[in-house]
């Protein structure tokens, strides 16, 4: 099969739609060009679908390049035959091209190799044919002084030597042990005696089969032997695995059938276990760290696609003990207000001047929402908040925000530039206030993998690990669309087809030439070319500029199919901007939508889009989201009693449940076992970060900090 053909039938996708797919991705479009403004030439792909398909056909081609370089190679050495050929063309994976090339590959010094150039590959490879010779006779033969084989016991052991090496080199055997590895082996572990090792203490007698070992646990394994306080090794039953050799290699009534025995437990002993061993190891950490990459994706989309707390004043509170909690109130636009420090939390517990502090900026600066940052010294801050609301003459509630990566961010190279004068911490406060304004827009200017929205974020391979997340920030960047006139290039350097110099040029453009009034002014702006203005156009808006479209997700290209629509139900551009056209969708559809798309001239997936951005023009998709959980009162660990009935939000989703903030600090896990009363395979199966829900305590460990929550058993909520 085909690359096209194999991606094809593994993505369930058409033939057709994949051959578009190909050459949209090798003309240089953007994924969320593709999934936005290509539907009929994909078949409608969500941009995770063609993410997916675009890894998976890198690594295809990356298997077809390595075979050609492998097959050349080989060539060179005089060894190719159709054989070999066959089987390169069948290897599914780099690690099955890898086996074929393993005999060919130059060595390193071994003991087959040392044999070698003693001359002795001549005995060797008659003993493998088995037929009867003498062999002590035989190998007397090959004693020389000058290559040093003293005997004819070392040319036996030398000769035993490389048929072992030949025996680990063979690329079916290879294939056949490892599979037999990962189906009945099993993973071990012991506890090994160190100081304060009581972190792995659920691994002191370990053993899983490798089938069924979930992917957390294989990082968090990897992780204590790297810290010296496992040990690992992988089994498998060596009769099993000795029997499949010895079937390969030894004839039937062969006359070395004892010797060869030994040779091929000497291979699997020496060669081959420890270097399968290896192979499957890196597959399994392989394969979680894929898992734990692809829950960094499920959790991050629902974080930065929070709904935003528009309209309203916010006061941010980065807390701390020593040093004091960092103060900005920032205004509906996100402008910075004013700053201050306060001290409510030990050592100094400054609680009634702190109170005096705040209750005067709230009062000056209308504040409707306090931001709290979730990191040191939030419980004593959450509870100095709860109770300075009960003392105000307006209505101020307040929200604890994850503040994961506010002090990177804090002292970037970005946030100087956004705040030369401001000391680090003020800047984390703005941070932390602006999270809860617009999660989006202030989230994208952190690196990644600090936002906190996973597991051993830091044992994974970062390039790939930044490579999927700055995906999903991609991804929903786009799918809000970013205002032109007043995106940061922060923001505007994830728009489809922009990069961070040309997100300055843009930035450079408004202070030279003032606000964008269409989106043909984009292509006055230095280095935006025809392919970044087709990519990127239809995801940036333009509010209030001379045409009302380029404050939709319509694409330019599709402007003059919008003209035509509108005339055909006599309507006017003038309709769209006064929000005359909800009865839009109902006319299409009385009129049949395929019938209106081909008068128009575009797809019909196209033309739902068009609709469905002509009836509310300048829309947030967030805003059709569950609005932030605000609070106004707050409970401790020690209020919790079990089978107290709550409501919280799920702050993350791991592969063995979700972590969910009931307003007590400490969020309690709800196990996946707890989750629902039908079988699911993963808690993502039915829970992402910032969904609001309501558990029951089932138990409170106060002394451990541990709050074990269920949603299965949770009575439903009365009306």
């Amino acid at each position: 099969m085909t690359i096209n053909e194999l991606l094809s039938a593994e993505l369930g996708i058409s033939l057709n739609h994949t051959n578009n797919i190909i050459s949209l991705l090798d003309e240089g479009c953007t994924i969320p060009f593709i999934a936005r403004y290509r539907k009929e030439l994909t078949g409608s792909c969500d941009d995770q679908t063609l993410r997916v398909f675009a890894d998976r056909l890198t690594y295809l081609r990356n298997i077809t390049k390595r075979k050609e370089e492998v097959s050349a190679l080989i060539t060179e050495q005089g060894n190719m035959t159709e054989e070999i050929a066959k089987a390169l063309e069948d290897a599914a994976t780099i690690t099955e091209v890898e086996d074929i090339y393993r005999p060919f590959r130059p060595k390193r010094k071994t003991r087959a190799s040392v044999a070698i150039a003693k001359g002795l590959q001549p005995l060797a490879d008659k003993i493998l044919k088995q037929a009867p010779f003498d062999l002590e006779a035989e190998a007397a033969q090959y004693i020389s002084e000058e290559k040093g084989v003293a005997s004819a016991e070392e040319a036996i052991a030398g000769a035993k030597d490389i048929i072992a090496e030949s025996i680990s080199d063979n690329a079916d055997l290879r294939k056949v042990l490892r599979e037999l590895l990962v189906k009945k082996g099993t993973v071990n572990c012991k506890l090994l005696e160190k100081e304060g090792n009581f972190t792995y203490e659920m691994y002191k007698d370990y053993n899983s089969p490798i089938a069924k070992l979930p992917g957390h646990r294989v990082l968090a394994i990897n992780r204590g032997e790297k810290e010296d306080c496992l040990k690992v090794w992988l089994e498998v039953n060596e009769e099993l695995a000795l029997s499949e050799i010895t079937s390969k290699f030894i004839k039937k009534n062969s006359p070395f059938e004892e010797l060869l025995k030994e040779v091929c437990a000497d291979a699997y002993t020496r060669l081959i276990f420890p270097s399968i061993e290896r192979e499957v190891r890196n597959d399994l950490t392989d394969k979680a760290n894929e898992q734990a990459i692809k829950m960094f994706e499920v959790n991050l989309k629902p974080l930065l696609m929070q709904p935003p707390l528009k309209g309203k004043v916010i006061l941010g509170l980065d807390p701390a003990y020593r040093t004091g909690c960092k103060i900005a109130v920032i205004d509906a636009n996100g402008t910075v207000l004013d700053t201050t420090v306060v001290y409510p939390t030990p050592p100094q517990s400054k609680i009634e001047e702190s109170e005096i502090k705040l209750k005067y900026l709230i009062d000056k600066d209308k504040v409707d929402v306090i931001s709290i940052g979730n990191g040191t010294a939030t419980k004593e801050s959450e509870i100095f908040v709860a109770n300075l609301i009960k003392k105000l003459d307006r209505k101020v509630e307040y929200a604890v925000v994850n503040e994961a990566g506010a002090s990177v961010y804090s002292a970037s190279k970005l946030g100087a530039q956004e705040f030369p004068n401001f000391d680090v911490a003020l800047r984390s406060a703005v941070s932390i206030a602006r999270r809860l304004q617009d999660p989006l827009a202030e989230l994208i200017k952190i690196d990644v993998k600090s936002i906190g929205v996973g597991q051993y974020q830091h044992d994974m391979p970062q390039n790939r690990l930044t490579e999927v997340l700055e995906g999903v920030v991609e991804d929903c960047v786009n799918t809000v669309g970013v205002d032109v006139n007043t995106a940061s290039p922060s923001l505007l350097t994830y728009v489809a087809g922009l990069n961070s110099s040309v997100a300055k040029n843009i930035e450079k453009y408004r202070a030279d030439n003032g606000a964008f009034k269409t989106r043909e002014d984009l292509k006055k702006v230095a280095k935006l070319g025809d392919k970044a203005y087709e990519q990127c156009a239809g995801f940036l808006r333009i509010v209030g500029g001379d045409n009302i479209l380029d404050n939709t997700g319509v694409h330019p290209e599709s402007y003059a199919a919008v003209y035509r629509l509108l005339k055909y139900f006599n309507l006017t551009r003038e309709d769209i901007k006064n929000g005359n056209l909800a009865l839009l969708p109902a006319m299409v559809e009385k009129e049949g939508l395929e019938k209106v798309a081909s008068t128009i001239n575009v797809g019909a997936p196209t033309l739902q889009d068009i609709v469905n951005e002509l009836i509310k023009p300048g829309r947030d998709v967030r805003d059709e989201l569950p609005k932030p959980q605000l609070k106004s009162e707050l409970l401790g660990i020690e209020n919790l009693k079990k089978d107290m009935v709550l409501t919280g939000v799920v702050r993350n989703v791991t592969d063995f449940g979700a972590f969910v903030d009931i307003s007590v600090h400490q969020d309690g896990l709800v196990h996946i076992s707890q989750i629902s009363k039908d079988y699911i395979k993963h808690p993502s199966d039915v829970l992402k970060v910032g969904d609001v829900v309501r558990v029951k305590v089932l138990d409170v460990d106060v002394e451990k900090k541990r709050i074990s929550l269920t949603i299965k058993d949770c009575p439903p909520e009365e009306e």
